[in-house]
């Protein structure tokens, strides 16, 4: 089953500490996983940022919220105890526990007042327009995913834009960055000249050149699929170049029949099709450029447990 939302979790965190002793945060979310049937699966679902667990980012955003509206107190560093306000709340058997409830505590309010932190789950939070259940971290990860598919979509429709001469420069250049060739440009080559046997480029596979790879590169507009013939014709220019390696990027996609030739071919070959091409130009930086770059930052636990700064 998926995670809940942070806020969803709100009421099984704050039970989890109903019987007011000290809990580590990790004894809590144990309790929380358990209460909410969650699988081992369900709690190792990493954010995109590959940095935390949707599970463990969630209950940590619902304890936080809720120890600002004063339910639950840190008592030291990942330890927690539940307050009298919290067994308060939880005396009057409430079905849910969420922003608009937590809105109702003076504490809470004032620091969202002062944070300006939107003031009802029902609002915008967090920038979102979809999902008002996100965590801070999920609505970054998510714009973020929003605005680089907008950019591939970008990058891709000015590749189909371009001269073919253009896609097989890219091609190459894409694969040098990916490691293709140590890294070194001059490990590559286009061959741009007629009677190259479908061979568009060639790239040495390591540093050391042991081995090439074959590339050929179709710039398709969208519908204009590569089949298999397209593919049979590839791997005959590869046999004829004496190897067993290619790489074929289009920017339009493959068909099920092309795929299938490949699978069953005793060659290596490497399909690439529009969206893939995009998506690996934006993640290695070509044709794209930052424009602006944020940092993200946290309490330091290790700094406030000194006893002398």
């Amino acid at each position: 089953m998926a995670v809940p939302d942070f806020q969803s979790l709100m009421l099984p965190t704050l039970k989890a500490l109903a019987d007011g002793q000290e809990r580590p945060i990790a004894q809590v979310r144990e309790q929380v996983a358990y209460s909410e049937g969650l699988s081992a699966d369900d709690v190792q679902e990493m954010l995109p940022s590959g940095r935390q667990t949707f599970f463990a980012n969630r209950v940590s955003w619902a304890m936080q919220y809720m120890e600002r509206a004063g339910l639950l107190v840190r008592i030291r560093r990942g330890v927690y105890r539940l307050t009298q306000e919290g067994q308060n709340l939880l005396s009057t058997e409430p079905s849910r526990i969420d922003l608009d409830r937590l809105g109702t505590y003076p504490d809470f309010a004032e620091w969202r007042q002062r944070a300006k932190v939107p003031p009802s789950s029902t609002d915008a939070a967090f920038g979102q327009d979809e999902d008002h259940s996100d965590t801070p971290e999920e609505a970054l990860d998510r714009a973020v995913r929003q605005m680089n598919s907008a950019l591939e979509t970008d990058v891709l429709n000015r590749v189909r834009d371009a001269s073919p001469a253009f896609l097989e420069r890219v091609t190459i250049k894409l694969l040098t960055a990916m490691g293709y060739g140590g890294g070194d440009a001059k490990m590559a080559r286009m061959t741009g000249r007629s009677g190259d046997g479908g061979i568009d480029g060639i790239i040495r596979e390591d540093a050391l050149g042991l081995d090439e790879v074959y590339v050929q590169a179709k710039r398709y507009t969208e519908g204009n699929n590569v089949g298999p013939d397209d593919l049979s014709s590839f791997g005959g220019a590869i046999d004829l170049a004496g190897t067993t390696k290619g790489v074929f990027v289009t920017t339009a996609t493959f068909t099920r029949d092309a795929k299938g030739y490949v699978q069953k071919s005793p060659k290596r070959i490497v399909l690439i099709d529009g969206a893939e091409l995009a998506r690996l130009m934006v993640r290695h930086g070509i044709g794209v450029r930052g424009l602006a770059r944020y940092e993200i930052k946290g309490i330091d636990e290790d700094y406030f447990e000194q006893d002398v700064l």
